[in-house]
């Protein structure tokens, strides 16, 4: 399994960035996939927060409450590549955001971002693309 991550950059409060995270030697159609991000120096520090996740098979989506209304996850299975749309983008939303994933079926028993947060350390996780919001 491979992810990359991209799209990341500078932006000012209140702009828009569109993070994409492509898969190569594994399937994301079927498969739960989120987004987390980490506060810059803190890489190490667990899984961090999960603030979007699309569940396997079907496209019901997830989204932390910092982030609900602002961010859209989308996975598009022909290219193999899942979205993170952010708009209104915040000083608060900086952080090194990583695409990760899990095996199928993985959020069958737990939910969508408990289940991809299990495989953090293994090559479910890619490593990750640093957002700044400042003006």
């Amino acid at each position: 399994v491979q992810l990359q991550a991209s799209g990341g950059g500078l932006v000012q409060p209140g702009g828009s960035l569109r993070l994409s995270c492509t898969a190569s030697g594994f399937a994301l159609a079927n498969s739960p996939t989120g987004w987390f991000r980490r506060a810059p120096g803190k890489e190490r520090e667990g899984v961090g927060e999960g603030v979007a996740c699309i569940k396997s098979n079907i496209r019901a989506t997830i989204y932390s409450d910092s982030v609900k209304g602002r961010f859209t996850i989308s996975r598009d299975n022909a290219k193999n590549t899942v979205y993170l749309q952010m708009n209104n983008l915040k000083p608060e939303d900086t952080a090194v955001y990583y695409c990760a994933t899990a095996p199928s079926g993985a959020d069958s028993t737990y939910g969508c971002i408990i289940a991809v947060s299990l495989y953090n350390g293994t090559d479910y996780w890619g490593k990750g693309t640093l957002v700044t919001v400042s003006s």
